[in-house]
């Protein structure tokens, strides 16, 4: 195009009239946002279900250890990683697994990264961790990773076990994303959302659960 004719063009285009942007219509308001107490445990355990995930309820942290054992015992469960957050601590796992003959593993075992990885990969049969909060809108958990929570813990294992109180089940995203970035300056290194098992299809577009993550997901909601 010559120099001329690209001129041309331009000064059409700034002799236009100058049409105004209409303004971006308002966003509808999500039915999540207008969910308080009980409607927003309700609709979490009803999407994540949705998801193939499953949901139980508990009072308390004794209760919790109970559910646990259930679960050994169904899932056949003979090591589990779990991790070290402030969910977990308080529930003394490793007591809980010497009574019941289950090896409760934490990263905090391990000297090096490689035998972490090993243990996490070949040997844990379910991973426990707590959870920063849990999306109803989705059924999604959000962790964020850190010395005390291990992002393999998660994501490595067959089976992953959240254990979540249930006043970190929020309405909608937004609340989520508010609670781990809205204070400047202190945002996790890695963070994940979990929305149900790892699921796939891009082998033969068949579904497939467990190839990038765990093939069952379970929380347990304490309150």
């Amino acid at each position: 195009m010559s120099s001329s004719v690209r001129d041309e063009i331009l000064a059409k285009l700034k002799a236009g009239p100058k049409v105004p942007i209409p303004p971006r219509p308002p966003k509808p308001k999500l039915h999540e946002h207008s969910l308080t107490g009980e409607a927003v445990i309700e609709k979490f355990s009803k999407t994540l279900l949705e998801e193939t995930g499953m949901v139980y309820r508990v009072k308390n942290n004794e209760e919790v250890r109970q559910k646990l054992l259930e679960i050994a015992y169904e899932e056949r469960l003979k090591k589990v990683m779990v991790s070290s957050d402030e969910v977990t601590e308080p529930l003394n796992l490793k007591a809980w697994g010497q009574k019941h003959d289950i090896v409760v593993m934490t990263p905090k075992d391990y000297s090096d990264r490689n035998s972490f990885r090993d243990a996490v990969f070949d040997q844990a049969d379910a991973g426990i961790t707590g959870a920063d909060f849990a999306v109803a809108e989705s059924g999604s958990l959000g962790l964020a990773f850190h010395k005390n929570q291990a992002r393999l813990v998660s994501l490595a294992p067959i089976l992953h076990i959240a254990i979540i109180p249930v006043d970190r089940v929020l309405a909608y995203y937004e609340q989520g994303i508010k609670k781990i970035f809205g204070e400047k300056g202190k945002y996790p290194g890695q963070f994940a959302f979990i929305t149900g098992p790892s699921m796939t299809g891009d082998i033969e577009g068949v579904l497939f659960k467990g190839m990038h993550g765990p093939r069952k997901v379970f929380v347990i909601l304490i309150g």
